[in-house]
């Protein structure tokens, strides 16, 4: 997958060696960036600056209330991983297996044997009706819920938040409906083709966003993102629509997919793996808005944002890997599937490491120099812990699309453990200590349970599964 295939270097003669791409070739080669990796680095690349032009007019056009909401708002809305139960994962690594039998031509038909074609067919079947009964679950929970939490916290009446967050809830249960057919092609091999449309959706979320915002009505911006990305990816969709359609009409007959007995034993203990993420990864901010007020929320929340906005990009080298690593699993490549891994691994974490320094010697220059924007940001010490804790959990995140890809989950009991020991830390460090307390709660779970547990649960089933 790279940018030229070897029969196009084959065209390029002596007379053109200044054009010839080997050096680009080998650079691409050494970071590990293909053209899926490429393509998803762009649009992540683009969420990171586009999210630091969003910090700046977050600073300038939000009051620090609102700023507290706006970061709060996301937190809430990712609940909706307890609705998913973890069922994008079992889609992918489902969707992967099969396909490795089969090839899929561009004008979307499919060629193989009937089996893994019906078996196909069930995957994508099961998966619309699933999101389309939770999407509705999700709608009834999440606005009661959120309309609860925000009135009853501090500085509820100080900030109109009562529209954005019915907006942003609306507009996430419809993208909520379309995200598991993303997930279902890049199982099918469109992985280029996804993350392309990922830099698209973007794109025009970060317009619409900057938009809302320069008007002054910043809250109903997380609505405006996640409404373009559901007009994005509905044409996506639509230009599909043959492969999709084919595949929702086809008879599986008896091949379809058993799930009580080939998917719900995996999917199950994704679903709670998942539910832990939410207390691990998004509890920080709704627990500094109880106890802080929408202020410290919102420091917490902007820095939460640069942190992921690096991670997201880190991870690109894994996410990327998914539908591959499954492939290579269903062939028994076992031996490719470790290269690619470890390779990988190595690779995001050095980008990682390098940004994160980056990232906290700004933080502490500007601090040292006055600047006011600093006062929207962590202090340099949780803001370290914070990046800290980012490069440990790329490590057991990478643990997880690993051991996943066998369509095993083989991590429950760390995701419980983990939620356990960073939720009640949040809780009690965060209200006696506030970010310093939370944050350093989360990193040691981090590395004893994130990378120790983990890892010693890698070495494990490795080794049984590839004897």
């Amino acid at each position: 997958m790279s940018a030229i295939e070897p029969a196009e270097v084959n065209q390029i003669t002596a007379v053109e060696p200044l054009v010839t791409p080997s050096l680009l070739r080998r650079a691409l080669q050494a970071t590990g960036i293909d053209r899926a990796i490429g393509y998803t680095i762009l649009a992540r690349g683009w969420a990171s600056i586009a999210g630091l032009v969003s910090v700046a007019l977050i600073a300038r056009t939000f009051s620090r209330a609102e700023q507290g909401y706006y970061y709060t708002f996301g937190s809430l809305v990712a609940l909706q991983i307890i609705f998913e139960l973890g069922f994008s994962v079992v889609i992918l690594q489902l969707a992967s297996h099969e396909v490795a039998h089969l090839k899929i031509d561009p004008s979307g038909l499919i060629v193989g044997e009937a089996r893994p074609h019906r078996r196909l067919a069930s995957v994508l079947q099961k998966a619309v009706v699933w999101y389309g009964a939770a999407g509705l679950l999700m709608l009834a929970v999440l606005l009661p819920v959120g309309w609860h939490f925000f009135a009853t916290s501090p500085g509820a009446g100080t900030v109109a938040w009562r529209a954005p967050w019915t907006c942003v809830v609306l507009a996430s249960c419809l993208t909520f409906q379309i995200d598991p057919i993303f997930s279902f092609l890049e199982g099918c091999g469109m992985v280029k083709r996804i993350a392309m449309m990922r830099w698209q959706q973007a794109v025009a979320g970060s317009l619409l966003s900057w938009g809302i915002m320069l008007l002054h009505h910043g809250l109903f911006s997380p609505a405006l993102v996640i409404g373009a990305q559901a007009g994005v990816g509905f044409y996506f969709l639509f230009r599909n629509r043959r492969l999709l359609l084919g595949l929702l009409r086809h008879n599986a007959g008896e091949d379809a997919i058993v799930w009580g007995t080939e998917v719900w034993p995996f999917q199950w203990r994704i679903a709670i793996s998942y539910g832990c993420g939410f207390i691990i990864f998004q509890l920080f901010n709704p627990a500094l808005l109880r106890f802080y007020g929408p202020v410290v929320a919102g420091q917490m929340g902007m820095s939460l944002s640069i942190t992921n906005s690096l991670a997201a990009v880190g991870m690109s080298w894994l996410s990327t890997k998914a539908a591959p690593f499954g492939s290579l699993i269903a062939r028994r490549e076992f031996v490719e599937l470790d290269r690619l891994f470890m390779r990988s691994v190595v690779q995001s974490l050095v980008l990682l490491v390098c940004g994160s320094l980056v990232i906290w010697t700004v933080d502490v220059e500007l601090v040292r120099m006055g600047v006011p924007f600093a006062k929207r940001l962590l202090a340099p010490l949780p803001f370290g812990l914070l990046l800290l804790n980012m490069c440990g959990n790329q490590v057991s995140s990478s643990i997880g699309i690993y051991l996943r890809a066998h369509k095993q989950e083989k991590l429950l009991i760390t995701s419980i453990l983990g939620a356990v020991v960073i939720g009640i830390s949040t809780v009690t460090l965060g209200r006696w200590y506030g970010a310093i307390g939370m944050t350093t709660g989360q990193l040691g779970a981090t590395l004893v349970i994130g990378i120790g547990i983990s890892g010693y649960i890698f070495q494990k089933y490795r080794r049984i599964w590839h004897a």
